[in-house]
């Protein structure tokens, strides 16, 4: 007999998700987490008094129909927004409103941006077909693909190009064939270039980028399910899991840290904590990094030499700073963005860089140096959900690139406090340009780097993504619930579900449902 049929490790949204699905399956689970709240980086956390905020992940993109709706995620309070963002170039040029109704959106950009802006989103959209197809975008319960059968995802040749472009292209390569205007398609090519980057250390000319374009764009299809901005924070959907998973009989453990996954007779046989205890189960679930499982928290001598080092080569370079504020009012927009004063505007403002500089503050940043202008996604998400702040006030959250990793040296040396300080300023100084009023109404405000968001939610390198979205970590070259494809674990029980997994990165859910599945599949 063991004290438990499944451990999950990890009660991040992945981790809640295998968790859940096992303990409906009749396996008495137990989740444990190292933190004093479960939900990992997909919690919605009170910083200050009466201020709530979505502390790390803050947008669910859109993910497997079947997850959704067989975790209950499509049944919870949403907030409606008619404008999912609005996304400036830089300071000076026509916003773009991202309105949530397609045809409100194409209509939008041709009468402000052009003909030529709605035909070159249309060319994007179909560019991207084959590459979430390739991707397993959408996919819920199979395995990454080969390369041949990502070839084999074309039903043309210009769908075998897209493909050829998602392995080896750039985004500036896309943008420029869709986009190619630098000024009229500022406000897209930004926006757009933001979003790929962001789940990179590479800045949007550099060759491989187009994986993450293709990644973060992918149009949903019949398979998928666009959830909408949940009321309460992105936390509401861990918040969710945890009840359902606790209402069916399982355990969830907080400040309890996992130092080993132990072994016995070639097959897993539960965990070790941190205090010396030991808790037994045949299958361990694994929801935090997949080469912190593999190289951290398994004796070397349970896994043979290879595979623990194909694991140890994952790249985790983040380099970003996130920061939340505690605002006394809503802040004014000046002219010419009268616009976003307008609450429906204000849940998601976009100050962004064009892809050349944000190439340029990429190598900059390489070099230990802020970058001068920062590209900024600002958020205001209590307008539209009160309930985030006290009355009169309100939670803002900004995330910016690129935080450099490495201090400088030399004649300009900088701590690394020192380059939070300054860029953190520099954030503040630019949505204080657009609204002059911004940084006097901040009562207080944090800063969280990369070496932060690593010490808080145990992600290597500060890395949301568990595992970069470059080419070399895509496909067979992202682990799935039994490791890659081309090279299973050989270790009964173990299996990994984390966003580092296929099916991740972002608030997907499908890498902790694809290792619940795989459990369950293997229990007969």
């Amino acid at each position: 007999m063991t004290d438990f049929d499944a451990i999950v490790v990890g009660a991040g949204h992945n981790g809640l998700t295998a968790a859940t699905l096992l303990q409906r399956a009749g396996l008495r689970t137990l989740c444990l987490d190292a933190k004093l709240y479960a939900g990992g980086m997909a919690s919605t956390v009170e910083l200050f008094d009466g201020f709530k905020f979505e502390i790390a992940g803050s947008v669910q993109i859109p993910t497997s129909a079947v997850v959704s709706r067989e975790l209950g995620l499509d049944q919870l309070p949403t907030v409606d927004l008619d404008v999912m963002s609005v996304s400036m170039r830089g300071i000076g040029d026509e916003p773009l409103i991202y309105y949530t109704d397609p045809m409100k959106l194409m209509t939008h950009l041709d009468e402000v941006h052009g003909a030529e802006a709605v035909m070159g989103m249309a060319g994007l959209m179909a560019w991207c077909q084959a590459p979430t197809r390739a991707l397993g975008r959408f996919d819920a319960g199979a395995p990454p693909k080969t390369l041949d059968e990502m070839y084999a995802c074309a039903t043309n040749e210009f769908e075998r190009s897209t493909i050829t472009d998602l392995l080896f292209g750039s985004v500036t390569d896309v943008l420029d064939r869709y986009l190619p205007d630098r000024e009229k398609h500022g406000a897209l090519r930004g926006m757009l270039s933001l979003l790929a980057v962001n789940t990179t250390y590479r800045g949007p000319a550099t060759p491989g980028t187009a994986a993450a374009l293709a990644y973060g764009f992918a149009v949903p299809d019949e398979n998928a399910l666009l959830v909408k901005k949940l009321r309460g924070g992105i936390g509401a959907l861990t918040s969710h899991l945890c009840e359902t998973f606790t209402s069916q009989g399982g355990e969830i453990r907080l400040r309890s840290r996992v130092d080993e996954i132990t072994v016995a007779d070639g097959r897993v046989s539960g965990v070790r904590l941190d205090d010396g205890s030991v808790i037994s189960a045949p299958v361990v679930v694994s929801g935090i990094a997949p080469d912190l499982a593999i190289t951290k928290l398994l004796d070397p001598a349970a896994l043979p030499g290879e595979v623990r080092e194909r694991f140890g080569r994952v790249d985790h370079r983040g380099s970003y700073l996130q920061m939340h504020f505690a605002l006394d009012g809503i802040p004014e927009f000046a002219a010419p963005y009268e616009v976003l004063n307008d609450p429906a505007m204000q849940s998601n403002i976009g100050i962004f860089s064009t892809p050349e500089e944000l190439q340029q503050q990429w190598e900059d940043c390489r070099r230990g140096i802020v970058p001068a202008d920062p590209a900024i996604a600002l958020q205001i998400p209590s307008v539209n959900d009160p309930g985030l702040a006290p009355p009169g006030k309100h939670a803002a959250s900004a995330f910016s690139l690129w935080f450099p990793i490495q201090e400088a040296h030399a004649d300009g040396a900088s701590s690394y406090g020192d380059m939070k300080v300054e860029m953190g300023r520099r954030v503040i100084e630019k949505i204080t340009r657009l609204a002059p009023d911004f940084e006097s109404k901040i009562m207080r405000h944090t800063t969280f780097t990369p070496k932060h968001m690593g010490t808080m939610f145990g992600a290597p390198g500060g890395d949301y993504c568990h595992g970069l979205i470059h080419p070399d970590q895509i496909g067979i070259n992202r682990p799935g619930p039994r490791g890659y494809v081309d090279q299973p674990i050989p270790l009964p029980g173990l299996y990994l579900g984390s966003a580092g997994c296929h099916g991740g990165p972002g608030i997907t859910f499908i890498p902790g449902y694809n290792a619940a599945q795989a459990v369950l599949a293997d229990a007969g």
